[in-house]
Parts: structure tokens; sequence; C-alpha cells
């Protein structure tokens, strides 16, 4: 075990955390749309997954660099978002939380289908050029990528914009009466209805944003959503629901879990029982985590305080 030793702990711990930054933004759409609505959107992860391919038909229809498709993906993704609770998820409000479940797995199977069907199963991804392997040296020689920083910048700045608006706008105040007290806030005058609508469009943009950024990061196919909606849903839960700084602690620890499972705990475990296949314990460690934050702490590290 003497490669113990040799392991950059500081470099592990960082690109840990810039994953996690990632995890972050896939987790913010869900987050807002569980915190306002109490919709726990199954379809989440084939939506990031349609936002990249909306993503690549603009690259490829226009030839602009990868990060300019944002303009065009985040404002059609919101009318997007829009109309989808518009027309289909507000009728599926009410006590209960399932008919929103098996409402949005139908959105999901139809997604993921019609992906398949358009585009084929070939992986794609999204070219960046040069920011894809420009690297910078921090103080102690710990070598990270650019682009993995601008991911967790644009996540910081995400969650910064979400929490002006939530705490300092009339939106925000409009979104947070609706959660708090759906029926106090229509006697008050608010449209509740309208203002779902405007939330999911909001959770929308966000997801089209994470999603260029994933498309450019690594490859996927209509089949990467399922993935994506389990480390959207563990950066939640890890962080508390209707946390949004929690869900990006919930990201990096996620994050830093898998980083440790592929650089320490495989390797560890292939010494123990001498099967090199135990040493793809990346993302299995980020579900032994998940789970055991779940035990210590259900509600989240920094569940959300109602009245």
């Amino acid at each position: 075990m003497s490669w113990i030793s040799d392991i950059d702990w500081a470099g592990v711990l960082i690109q840990g955390a810039l994953i996690g930054g990632l995890y972050a933004l896939f987790a913010i759409g869900l987050s807002l749309a569980f915190g306002i609505m109490r919709l726990v959107n199954i379809a989440h992860g084939d939506l990031i997954v349609l936002c990249a391919y909306v993503a690549m038909i603009v690259v490829n229809a226009t030839g602009v660099h990868p990060l300019w498709s944002i303009a065009v993906v985040v404002p059609v993704m919101f009318v997007a978002g829009y109309l989808m609770q518009r027309s289909l998820l507000n009728f599926t409000l009410g006590p209960s939380i399932l008919p929103p479940l098996l409402v949005t797995f139908g959105i999901s199977v139809i997604i993921q289908n019609v992906l398949l069907e358009v585009f084929g199963a070939d992986t794609r991804r999204l070219n960046a050029g040069a920011m894809e392997t420009a690297s910078i040296t921090l103080p102690g020689d710990v070598t990270v990528g650019v682009f993995p920083l601008v991911i967790f910048s644009v996540a910081l700045l995400s969650l910064g914009s979400l929490q002006y608006l939530l705490y300092r706008t009339k939106l925000g105040r409009a979104f947070r009466a609706t959660s708090d007290d759906a029926g106090t806030a229509e006697l008050v005058g608010i449209n509740n209805r309208h203002l779902y609508c405007v939330a999911m469009g909001i959770a929308m943009a966000f997801t089209a944003l994470a999603a260029v950024l994933f498309s450019i990061r690594t490859s996927f196919d209509p089949s990467s959503g399922a993935i994506n909606l389990i480390f959207a849903f563990e950066a939640v839960i890890i962080g508390g629901l209707g946390s949004l700084w929690g869900t990006l602690v919930g990201g990096i620890i996620l994050g830093v879990s898998q980083s440790l499972g592929g650089s320490v705990v495989g390797p560890l475990v292939s010494d123990l029982i001498g099967n090199p296949v135990a040493a793809q314990w990346q993302i299995l460690t980020g579900h032994i985590v998940f789970i055991i934050v779940l035990i210590v702490k259900p509600d989240g590290l920094f569940p959300r305080i109602r009245d």
C-alpha cells in the first residue's frame, strides 16, 4: 500500500470539489421545483440531456462556440418549461406527490425514446477547443483545469443570482409566500398557477445552463439522463431539501466522495481482495456517502426550516 503516500491529496480534494460544482448546477432546477411546488421531477435528468442536444443543434447550425449556444438554449428552455408546466404539470399538483411523479416519469420515457429515434444511440460531445485542456497551477504544485473552474464559478454565480431573486425581489417574495402557504398566497392576490409556470421556466433555464457545460465536459447520449438525475437528487438531499447553498455543499460532498473513491477506495479494495474490478469504485463511493448522510441526517445537512 505504498501507493497511498504518493496520492496528491490536495489535487484529489480540489478536483472532487470542482466536479461538485457541476452536480450543484444539475440540482438547482430540481431543488427549485421541489422547493416552490413540491414537484419531484423524475424527468429532470432527461431534460438535461434534451438541453444538451438542443445546444448541439444550435452549434451545428450556426458554427458558434458551444458556450455561445447558452444565449439560445436558455431562453428556449425557459419557454419550454413554462409551457410544460402550464399545459401539463399544473394539473398534477395537489396534496399527493404521486401524480407529478407518474407524469414526469412518462415525460422522461418520451424524451429518451424520441432522442434515441432522432439522434441514435451514439455518444456526442461539444468541442470547446483549447479551453477543455487548459490548466493552471495553484500553490503547492496542484494543477487544475480551467474549464472545471469555469463550471464551479458558474455554479456560484447561479446560486448567488437565485438567492438574490428569491430574497431581494418581489417575484422572489411571491415564490416564498406560495411555497410556505399556497392557499394564503392566493387570498392576497398571487396567481399560483402562473407563478408555478415561471418557477418551472427558471428551473429549466438553469437546467439548460448546466446541460451546455455538461455537454462540453463529458460525452452524452439519450440514456445519460438517469445517472444525471441520481447525481442531482443526491446533491439536493445531502445538502437539504429547499436549501440553495446546501445544494452546493451536497454537490461538493458527492464530488469529493467520488474523487476519493476513484483515487483511494478503489485501489485500496483492489489491494485487499486482489480484484482489479474493485478499482471502479468512484461512483459507488458517492452513493455510499449519500446513504450514510441519509441515515444520519434524513433531512439533509442544511434543511430549510419552515414555520
